[in-house]
């Protein structure tokens, strides 16, 4: 799991993704296919395209597995000098591969060696002068990423702060009922009402799937206080509860969400029922309430609880997490898809 919008993964992290790697690849042939058709060339370009491909994509693969190998040494590196040591990880394996391909096929490629030389520093000088671009590029791209991602935290600042006081009053007047007649109740409310405040306030990151569910329970004995045998909860939880990091804060919005537009509107209440499962890579998580009736005034609501978890999943994964909904049998489904 990627780590929290404060604190984005490290920027070369991003080099490790397939779509970066297939881009990187591609380039490269861009590139072999203009030294094949430069003016002035000599003998069959396919050939000399062929054999500047097999360059080029060897110097691109040998210069992303260092970076891979040395990743959690670079964690700590402030990011120039991360820059630096990657073109200069582009230059040693140009130079490394230049001279493997010329021991390997100097004797078979009609080129002498001043000719061989003169493509090697044509190729050192492209190497150099197309990492400094990359570099700048992948600069550009990682500071609006970082931008990209406080914009969003800015956007789930704002939609925690219109969840927390409808289900602050609600609570305090249940609690408030409870005071005298049930006071241990009433106590019991309070101290599940501070422990969710506390992960709200602390702002978002990723935290064990255990301790979230653990949150979502407590939102849960709150609200059970409120609706008593309207309210009834069906969990299905695996036996070993996986050991996988999710957002903080992404489940139990969608608890609430299925109570105030499913459960609060019907008079004789509803079912909710909570289940996580594990489907091959993805961890998945399903949230799903009855509707109310036809005809029932439903309570007019702004999918506030909704938008705020999805964004979070998006925020907090990169983009490779998602929330989807549907209606089924009368039924609202929420379910949250997770990359383990």
């Amino acid at each position: 799991m990627p780590a929290s919008a404060s604190n984005p993964t490290h920027p070369l992290e991003a080099l490790w993704q397939a779509p970066a790697i297939i881009s990187v690849m591609i380039a490269g042939e861009g590139l072999a296919l203009v030294l094949a058709l430069v003016p002035g060339g000599q003998g069959d370009r396919w050939v000399y395209f062929g054999l500047a491909s097999l360059m080029i994509q060897w110097i691109a693969l040998l210069s992303l597995g260092g970076l891979f190998l040395l990743r959690r040494s670079l964690t700590l590196w402030p990011a120039h000098r991360v820059a630096w040591l990657s073109l200069a990880l582009l230059l040693a394996s140009t130079w490394l591969v230049g001279g493997a391909t010329w021991l390997a096929l100097h004797e078979s490629w009609p080129m002498d060696r001043h000719d061989w030389q003169t493509f090697l520093l044509r190729l050192t000088a492209i190497a150099l002068a197309v990492g400094l671009l990359g570099l700048a590029a992948f600069q550009n791209h990682w500071q609006a990423r970082r931008l990209a991602v406080r914009a969003k935290q800015s956007e789930l600042e704002a939609l925690q702060a219109r969840i927390r006081p409808h289900f602050l009053f609600n609570t305090l007047n249940t609690g408030a009922a409870l005071v005298h007649a049930r006071p241990g109740d009433a106590e019991h409310l309070l101290l599940d009402l501070a422990d969710l405040f506390r992960a709200a306030l602390s702002g978002p990151r990723d935290i064990p799937i255990a301790d979230e569910l653990s949150l979502a329970r407590r939102y849960l004995e709150i609200e059970a206080l409120r609706f008593g045998e309207r309210l009834r909860v069906h969990w299905q939880l695996p036996e070993t509860m996986p050991e996988v990091l999710v957002p903080a804060l992404s489940i139990q919005p969608l608890v609430e969400n299925a109570i105030r537009h499913g459960i609060e509107p019907c008079p004789a209440g509803g079912a909710i029922d909570i289940a996580v499962s594990v489907e091959g890579t993805s961890l998945q998580v399903v949230v799903c309430n009855d509707l109310p009736r036809p005809g029932t005034a439903a309570t007019p609501g702004h999918q506030v609880g909704q938008s705020s978890a999805r964004e979070r999943i998006r925020a907090l994964s990169n983009g490779r997490g998602r929330l989807d909904t549907r209606i089924e049998n009368g039924r609202y489904f929420a379910v949250i898809t997770l990359p383990l």
